[in-house]
Order: structure tokens, then sequence, then C-alpha cells
């Protein structure tokens, strides 16, 4: 299996660029200290791309046309970032949004930690696959076609999961690096060669 055989779908990543990450604190009208939030009304109405309906969900949702993704955006100053197709965009996305941001409020910190939270990549072992026959042969399997048209095979190392379809197609989730998609990717196909499945 090759690098381009391997293609990522969705990387889900988050930041924390809350004014509590600089220690920003205030001191209200009874002479005590508060935490600094994020005014989420206030970046609604500044910023184009918002939704946000804070009876139904307490995070606002904005959409950044480019790089092609989506943020949720807590009080807290906690972001999540899904949608970007490699892991510089999803870094660009979020410094580009929280920027956006820091225009309304110049005590947002310059400096934060983005994490990747999980990678999502497909690939196609270009076979069919007995799905039945699979989830017999192979341990760490569930397969249930009643409820979900596809195979669940959990791989420990990398701890990923990936789904297997009849059709050949496979998809990779949990990953936290590109390797990690692509190493369980191959050991899936290994051990379907290594039991003569495929």
């Amino acid at each position: 299996m090759t690098k381009s055989n391997i293609q990522i779908e969705n990387i889900v990543s988050s930041a924390n660029f809350g004014k509590d990450m600089a220690s920003k604190t205030v001191i209200d009208k009874k002479g005590e200290e508060k935490e600094v939030k994020i005014d989420l009304d206030e970046v609604s109405k500044n910023l184009e791309g918002v939704t946000f309906n804070s009876a139904q969900f307490p995070g606002l949702v904005f959409k950044l046309p480019e790089p092609k993704t989506a943020h949720l955006i807590f009080s807290s100053g906690k972001l999540v970032c899904t949608g970007a197709k490699s892991i510089k965009d999803s870094k660009i996305a979020i410094n580009e949004t929280v920027d956006l941001m820091r225009v309304m409020d110049e005590d947002i910190p310059t400096e934060f930690d983005i994490k990747i939270q999980n990678i999502v990549a497909s690939a196609n072992l270009g076979v069919t696959l007995n799905l039945e026959i699979i989830a017999l042969e192979v341990e760490n399997t569930e397969y249930e076609p009643e409820q979900f048209p596809g195979l669940v095979f959990r791989v420990t190392d990398p701890k990923v999961v990936l789904l297997l379809f009849g059709s050949g197609k496979v998809v990779c989730t949990g990953a936290k690096t590109f390797d990690d998609a692509k190493v369980g990717v191959e050991k899936t196909q290994v051990e379907l060669r290594r039991l003569k499945l495929i």
C-alpha cells in the first residue's frame, strides 16, 4: 500500500486560546476575581459565516471558506476544527480563526497549542471482501450488517479502528498521524492476505 492509496478525508483538531490560558482575570464589582470568557454574542455579530443559538447549543459554529473548515467555538476559549484535508490546513484554519477573533478582543493570546484529535482516512484494497468470512476468521472484529453495512476491525498498535466494506473500501478512524492511518490500513491488508481472505 503506497501513500497515494490512502487519502485523508477529514481532520479534527482542537485548540484552547481562552484568556484563562494567559492567566487573565478581572475583579468584578464585588471585588472578587473571575475568569474572563470569550463573548460569543459579540463574536457572532462581528464574524461572517456564524451560527449561534445559545438556547440550543453552548458553542458557536463558524465556517471558514479557505481552508474550507468548520469551527466550534466555546466561551471558555476551546475551539474544535473539522473538515481540513491536511494537518497543515487544519493548523492554518485554526490560526486564521483565532486571528479574526483577536481583532475583536486583543486579550486573546497569540500563542496556544493545537492538538490533532482524529484523522479519518480512506483507502481501497482493490478487491471485493466477504465480510462474513472475515468476521469469523479475524480477531478484534465486529460485524452486524442489520445495524451497519461495514465490518469494524480494531487495530491495537497503532490504536485505530478500520471500517471494511464489501466493495474493498476501507475507512480508518482514530489516527493521530497520517503514518498511524497508513500503518493501520497496511496491517489490515497483511492480516487479510495471511489468512488468504484477499
